[in-house]
């Protein structure tokens, strides 16, 4: 017999499939209404605009640049645009200032790679986005949950955490959080720069849904907060406001790690892709990116609305759930002796399906909680889905 090639990584032993992905290869069957995937609604995509902006990129005489290699950091033109957009939402950023990344989610990944050795606590929300659990996970990290009320993170109870546990850095989603859609009060943002300030912690702030609002005024992002500009690493994406498959993400960090990050990114994937960068720098330039994102937040209204609207006729009598002011989740807790898990697998009978709240816990879940996306359906199709998943809750 052939001697066995060496086992897997050790750190792979504690990483588990993401389940939300899991959930989405059961709701593949057209036939399936799904309030599972955080996913940006498709027919919204500006296609003709992109598709332009490829041609573009790809034109005979720029071809060879947008089919080269490039440099880490990121297309000059396109990391001006990303500056000015963090400046219209009230963070002080330049060009020199960003890093662009394959995704929101590399940025996770070079953060654990530039901070995070096996063993080092890192908080987090409770609950959190999920993907972020894996990534810190994957780098071997202790996750240590703050307590969160309905308007996110407890502040407060941060300083005896640091104490106790003296963590790498805290991370949080603070505007219309996945996936709970909650957004951090100004008071608290300005009360998490002075402890950050105090304790000498890091700040890994992920806003992704920050321009998708859809009641009340913008908050300042906590990087812009007094004495938090310089412990703060601010990421955001193109994925929720243009389109998921360019994969343009970045980063905003101060000088202290902006370099071994750009490091950490020639060791990941070199540069992000060429091609992809110009294509998206040309739709930027091509089309009034607020404008469109004004037509988003318009129809994303209305489907949350919709899901509102009828959630609590769709939920066992007894049921609690938030209205977020944008984002793209609404989070719910089931009655006493409900599990979310369960409902799941009737409501996935009935064709309808939703995530259940318990991967989204770094320790002790809520197995009563559950994350519904409205963003994806029109509202008479979220209609037939909350009518599906009332039969599913009386079955």
């Amino acid at each position: 017999m052939p001697a066995q090639p060496p086992s897997l990584s050790a750190r792979l032993s504690e990483v588990r499939s993401s389940p939300v992905r899991d959930i989405l290869e059961l709701t593949q069957r057209h036939e399936v209404i799904s309030f599972a995937g955080g996913l940006p609604a498709p027919e919204l995509f500006p296609a003709e605009i992109i598709a332009d902006a490829f041609a573009r990129a790809l034109a005979p005489t720029v071809a060879a640049r947008a089919l080269q290699y490039s440099s880490t950091e990121g297309d000059p033109g396109l990391r001006a645009l990303l500056a000015e957009r963090f400046c219209g939402r009230g963070l002080s950023c330049t060009a020199d200032e960003l890093l662009v990344t394959t995704g929101s989610q590399q940025a996770l990944g070079l953060i654990a790679a530039v901070l995070l050795d096996p063993g080092d606590a890192v908080l987090v929300e409770n609950p959190s986005y999920l993907a972020a659990l894996q990534c810190f996970g994957f780098a071997g990290a202790r996750l240590v949950a703050v307590p969160c009320d309905e308007d996110g993170l407890d502040v407060e109870a941060l300083p005896a955490l640091i104490a106790e546990h003296a963590p790498k850095f805290l991370y949080v989603v603070p505007t219309f959080q996945n996936p709970t859609g909650r957004t951090l009060p100004a008071t608290r943002r300005a009360r998490l720069a002075e402890i950050a300030a105090e304790h000498g912690l890091w700040i890994i702030e992920d806003d992704p849904y920050g321009e998708l609002r859809y009641d009340g005024e913008p908050l300042a992002p906590i990087g812009s907060q007094a004495g938090a500009a310089d412990r703060t690493v601010t990421i955001s994406s193109l994925s929720k406001v243009l389109a998921p498959g360019l994969r343009i993400g970045w980063l905003r960090a101060p000088e202290a790690i902006l370099r071994p990050l750009t490091i950490a990114k020639q060791a990941a994937d070199l540069h992000t892709s060429t091609v992809d960068q110009l294509a998206a720098r040309t739709s930027l330039q091509a089309a009034d990116l607020d404008i469109h994102v004004a037509r988003l937040c318009d129809e994303y209204r209305r489907r949350r609305d919709a899901l509102l609207d009828g959630l609590a006729a769709a939920l066992p009598q007894g049921s609690t759930f938030n209205r977020p002011a944008g984002g793209m989740f609404v989070w719910a807790r089931l009655p006493r002796g409900w599990d979310a898990a369960q409902l799941l697998r009737t409501a996935l009978e009935h064709d309808v399906a939703f995530v259940p709240g318990h991967p989204f816990f770094a320790l002790t879940p809520d197995e009563r909680t559950l994350r519904l996306s409205f963003t994806t359906h029109v509202p008479s199709e979220i209609a037939e889905g909350l009518a599906r998943l009332g039969r599913a809750s009386a079955a």
